[in-house]
């Protein structure tokens, strides 16, 4: 055996195939934002805020303030000024005694489940679960086990039949909004089974910080839940990159000395900082960008509907996924839409399942009445030259 046969699977040459023809839907350069005269449905900028004048000038003030990078670890040389100020915006925002900044989101899950979950702990997830969060879980000592997608039901039983078998902790993860589909997490009821039987919640809010919730401040502010930590991104929303999270100070400062992922990795970069900084503010004062989101969300929705496009239940945030159910066929939807000027995130497996290809659209607060008619004359037009 060598280690490089697994790069010879026969997925590959799949991929190489669409690539031949015109159907590579991934790893596009798009090199003008907005992308050239597209209108732009496959991205994660909710809020409009990517472009935004104030966030482009905080972050242009902090490279000359600090250059383009810490060079150097939160531990040692790299904590600025902005670190603090933005952990501090954040933890007022989630009402939580406490945040902590990563230079990504991603290892915000894998650190933070890796750290918390002992040798003699449960990590409890949903089957539709982010690939960090499953990642996190993996790499703790404990034993990790799947629940049924937003099922209290199954969470209960699987909780139920830890306590009976041993002492160790239980920690519950889910998602305020799931990445695909686009659907909302039951938060309340969730944390409520948790509390009954001893779980801690971590809700990840990556896909509905800024969205959802009075102030933006997430799915569990909607539900009027307090779980126990909140994790966020500034990739979405925030119009940055990195992440976050809140929680109570004992469990932050505990992950600030023990949390591998974020002790060896070097600093958020001062402008991705100020940039985060300077979004979080304005998506905390400025309300109309979530009413726009969900009238542009509702819209998109609607008229995809009344196309006949199986696009599920109303969006619960930015999110509208397309099912179409064939690699191939998705692919061909893909590249008929970007025919006629609109930009769509295909998603085959195993972002999604084998018979859930979609076509994943999400709206932005900035997108106007204009866009998304022409974004529905693309996809009635797209139709036809498929059928």
């Amino acid at each position: 055996m060598d280690v490089f046969d697994k790069c010879r699977d026969g997925r590959l040459g799949e991929y190489r195939a669409a690539e031949a023809i015109g159907l590579m839907p991934f790893f596009r350069e798009l090199d003008r934002w907005p992308a050239g005269d597209l209108v732009m449905l496959g991205s994660n900028n909710y809020l409009g805020l990517a472009r935004d004048p104030r966030v482009r000038k905080a972050a242009a003030e902090a490279v000359d303030a600090f250059g383009t990078g810490c060079t150097g670890s939160r531990l040692m040389n790299g904590t600025l000024s902005l670190h603090r100020q933005l952990e501090e915006e954040l933890a007022d925002w989630m009402g939580t005694q406490a945040c902590l900044v990563f230079a990504t989101g991603y290892a915000v899950n894998l650190g933070t489940i890796s750290t918390l979950v002992g040798s003699g702990d449960l990590v409890l997830l949903d089957t539709a679960s982010h690939a960090s969060v499953v990642d996190g879980a993996r790499l703790s000592p404990g034993r990790m086990r799947l629940f049924g997608h937003n099922s209290v039901p199954s969470l209960r039983r699987r909780l139920e039949r830890w306590r009976g078998q041993g002492d160790g902790g239980a920690l519950v993860v889910i998602e305020g909004v799931y990445s695909m589909e686009g659907d909302l997490g039951p938060v309340e009821p969730m944390l409520r089974t948790c509390r009954e039987l001893g779980g801690r919640l971590l809700v990840d809010e990556a896909h509905s910080l800024g969205v959802l919730g009075p102030g933006g401040a997430g799915a569990a502010a909607a539900a009027g839940a307090r779980p126990d930590l909140i994790m966020g991104t500034f990739s979405k929303s925030l119009a940055s990159c990195g992440g976050f999270l809140a929680g109570p100070t004992d469990v932050i400062d505990y992950l600030r000395i023990a949390c591998r992922p974020f002790l060896f990795t070097a600093s958020g970069v001062p402008a991705a900082v100020a940039a985060a900084l300077a979004a979080t503010r304005i998506a905390r004062e400025e309300g109309w960008r979530r009413e726009a989101l969900a009238d542009r969300a509702r819209q998109l929705h609607e008229g995809l509907a009344g196309l006949g496009y199986r696009v599920g239940d109303p969006p619960a945030a930015a999110i509208v996924p397309v099912v179409v159910g064939d690699d191939w066929r998705a692919g061909l939807l893909w590249r008929a839409l970007i025919e006629e000027g609109v930009y769509t995130n295909c998603c085959v497996a195993p972002a999604v399942s084998k018979a859930g290809a979609m076509l994943r659209c999400s709206v932005e607060a900035t997108h106007s009445d204009h866009d998304i008619d022409r974004a529905l004359r693309a996809f009635e037009a797209a139709r036809s030259k498929l059928d």
